[in-house]
Order: structure tokens, then sequence, then C-alpha cells
């Protein structure tokens, strides 16, 4: 089994900045990439920012781009989601998900693995 542990959500003011942690851990895989999707209340769960294991490429939903950055930890298979400007339509539950497949980066369905999700609520 793969675990993945999302931490670091929480509530925070428009405009201001949270970090989001997801680590890896229980069996090894092979790790081609992971992402950021988020859900908010009454909404599909939808992709927010991708990054490629090897090569370190990153994607972002339009939405994102330019506010949110996704980088890899120093520790096996750990990924950070920095979001800043946070706005309150950024409020939503927010999923780490890994994959050991190709596939399409955006898609939910390339993805294994996905942990349990991080609630980030931005009031206004």
């Amino acid at each position: 089994q793969v675990q993945l542990v999302e931490s670091g959500g929480g509530l925070v003011q428009a405009g201001g900045s949270l970090r989001l942690s997801c680590a890896a851990s229980g069996r090894t895989f092979s790790n081609y990439g992971m992402a950021w999707f988020r859900q908010a209340p009454g909404k599909e769960r939808e992709f927010v920012v991708a990054i490629n294991w090897s090569s370190g490429s990153t994607y972002y939903a339009d939405s994102v781009k330019g506010r949110f950055t996704i980088s890899r930890g120093n520790a096996k298979n750990t990924v950070y989601l920095h979001m800043n400007n946070l706005k309150p339509e950024d409020t939503a539950v927010y999923y780490c998900a890994a994959r050991d497949v190709i596939g399409p980066v955006r898609a939910r369905k390339t993805y294994n693995y996905w942990g349990q999700g991080a609630q980030v609520t931005v009031s206004s």
C-alpha cells in the first residue's frame, strides 16, 4: 500500500499564504509525478498543479498560475504546494495525488494514489 498524507491546511484571510505538504509512505513505487487537486463544496474535483518527478516540469491551472508553486521536498516522494495571494474562491479540500504510470498530468484518472485531503478556507 502507498499512503499519501497531507498537512498544512487551515483558515487564512484573503491575500494571505499557506503551504501544504504531502509525503508518500508505505511500499516503494516508481514515482512518475505528483499533483494537487481540489474540490469545493458542490463542485467536481479539479486539477490545480502537477510536477513530473524526473524532469521537474510543472503544470498549473490558469486559475492559480502566478500565485501557487509546487516543489519537491528533500525527503523522498515529498511535495509542497506554496499558495500565495489566496482568494475566497480557493476555498476547497486539497488532495495530493501520485502516479506510477504515464498519462495526462491534468487528468484525475492518471493518478493511482490519493491522500485524504486537507481543508483550506480563505475568508474575505
